[in-house]
């Protein structure tokens, strides 16, 4: 069962799309959609609890199937900053340049979200 979306498609698209024309002047509301809405993009794309995708302040999300965990730090972990994180939902930056520079925090055998980014719902259309 795919998990319950909590943003609308539509205004998830158009908080991408803001996003894209401007990164430097989208307002933080903005940010925080597309971040939740690309998050939740992801969990549909790679159902699972496998890894956690951290996006600290605006989001977090289990994804990729695999073995589950239910208490404390699960060993899958990703996690990076909102405009990392929308860089790569969006193809602006590539998964090896992001961890190359030190930008996303993957640990896990599960970590490397390589072949799932980006999102093919925050791409230009």
């Amino acid at each position: 069962m795919p998990p319950r979306r909590r943003t609308d498609p539509a205004q998830g698209r158009a908080a991408v799309a803001t996003w894209r024309a401007d990164p430097s002047v989208a307002p933080r509301s903005v940010v925080r959609t597309a971040v939740r809405f690309t998050l939740e993009e992801l969990a549909d794309v790679a159902p699972g609890n496998a890894v956690e995708v951290r996006v600290p302040p605006d989001g977090a999300v289990q994804a990729v199937a695999g073995p589950r965990h239910t208490r404390g730090t699960p060993p899958n972990v990703v996690e990076t900053d909102p405009v990392t994180w929308l860089e790569l939902a969006t193809g602006a930056s590539s998964w090896a340049e992001a961890v190359d520079a030190g930008r996303v925090i993957a640990s896990g055998e599960r970590a490397d979200l390589a072949g799932l980014l980006p999102l093919q719902a925050a791409r230009p259309r």
